[in-house]
């Protein structure tokens, strides 16, 4: 399947992290989704029904990073994925969460974990 729809960049503040600092003070996370789905229905017919709503699916994965805040970016995107999967057409996808202000004492870009999972 070559069909994908991708969220670049989206930006959230959340409270992630290991450190107590971190989970009391928050930061931003930014994250990157590719959702791969067959996109030919929706192209012939032009009706937004027959793909998947990136505006809708923006806000969703926006939620599922603001709230709940848990230690782990890899257990943030593992959640990320599971709520682009809920969507029927979603075939597979790739998370990208990037920590640009993660807590390490030499200087760096960017600090990122980036998973692929497919519907079962």
């Amino acid at each position: 399947m070559t069909d994908s729809i991708t969220l670049t960049g989206l930006r959230v503040n959340a409270h992630h992290g290991v450190y107590d600092f971190e989970k009391e003070n928050g930061q931003d996370f930014v994250i990157d989704v590719t959702v791969w789905l067959d996109l030919l229905q929706a192209a012939a017919s032009d009706d937004v029904t027959q793909t998947i709503h990136y505006g809708t699916l923006a806000e969703e994965v926006t939620d599922a990073v603001a709230h709940n805040p848990v230690d782990l970016i890899e257990t943030v995107a593992e959640r990320i994925a599971k709520v682009v999967l809920a969507h029927p057409p979603a075939l597979r996808v790739q998370v990208t969460v990037h920590k640009p202000q993660a807590p390490i004492s030499v200087p760096f870009t960017d600090v990122a974990v980036q998973i692929t999972r497919s519907r079962p």
